[in-house]
């Protein structure tokens, strides 16, 4: 496959045989997001989603003790995750992905304001660690050689912090930051408009796929939410 070439099967590593499929829903008519959502919510707890489902490993949201320095070390590792995102669809190694560019949600810039608004505070920045290293290193290698499992990974980065992640932020700057509201949960435009756009793009992304595809990249779905919570838990380091 040309790395600037079409999603194709090739690209689906091959069924092994040694577990069965997960089952997953059914098509709804409203589009492959609607499946990536409906299993997103099942690794969601109901203190992080309203239709969560999972029971919470750790202390609830409300029972967080976050410092400024984890804090920081949080907001590091997403600007390189986020960082890394944008590279990836600028670079384009599969030309779908160019559909995810300058789409609004992007956080690079926005992580940028705020290190530096804690620098000015006279807090040193750290450099990225151990989760945010490791899950930009997976990205750039997964998104050369598998197009299907790297759009969940997009996805659920982006929407994630739409949602939850918000929340989190809220939650962190009433116990540490006065209730000040970080650029990282700002977005320039209307954010609901924003999401269905790029639901849209999604959509229209996937529409090609055959069913196995879509079944590998909803796979996927764990490996991310185990990145992502990795660089999480680094707010109560």
């Amino acid at each position: 496959m040309s790395q600037a070439g079409k999603m194709t099967a090739a690209a689906v590593p091959p069924m092994t045989g040694e577990k069965p499929s997960k089952r997953y829903p059914r098509e709804s008519g409203k589009g492959f997001v609607d499946e990536m959502r409906t299993v997103a919510m099942k690794l969601h707890t109901r203190d992080q989603a309203k239709h969560g489902e999972k029971e919470p490993e750790g202390p609830p949201l409300a029972q967080w003790e976050p410092t400024i320095l984890g804090y920081l070390k949080f907001l590091v590792d997403s600007k390189l995750v986020f960082d890394t995102l944008e590279e990836i669809v600028q670079k384009a190694a599969f030309i779908e992905y160019a559909e995810f560019r300058n789409t609004g949600l992007e956080r690079s810039e926005s992580l940028a304001k705020d290190l530096e608004w804690f620098k000015e505070l006279g807090h040193t920045v750290p450099d990225p660690s151990s989760p945010g290293v490791s899950y930009a290193t997976f990205l750039h290698e997964l998104s050369e050689k598998d197009p299907y499992a790297f759009v969940c990974h997009f996805y659920n980065i982006y929407f994630a912090h739409t949602a939850g992640g918000r929340m989190i932020g809220k939650k962190v700057a009433e116990k540490i930051l006065n209730k000040k509201q970080l650029e990282f949960y700002k977005w320039d435009g209307d954010l609901p408009q924003l999401l269905q756009n790029v639901r849209d793009k999604l959509n229209r992304v996937a529409e090609s796929w055959t069913r196995e595809e879509k079944n590998h990249c909803l796979e996927e779905t764990e490996k991310s939410f185990k990145f992502s919570g990795d660089i999480l838990r680094l707010i109560l380091s």
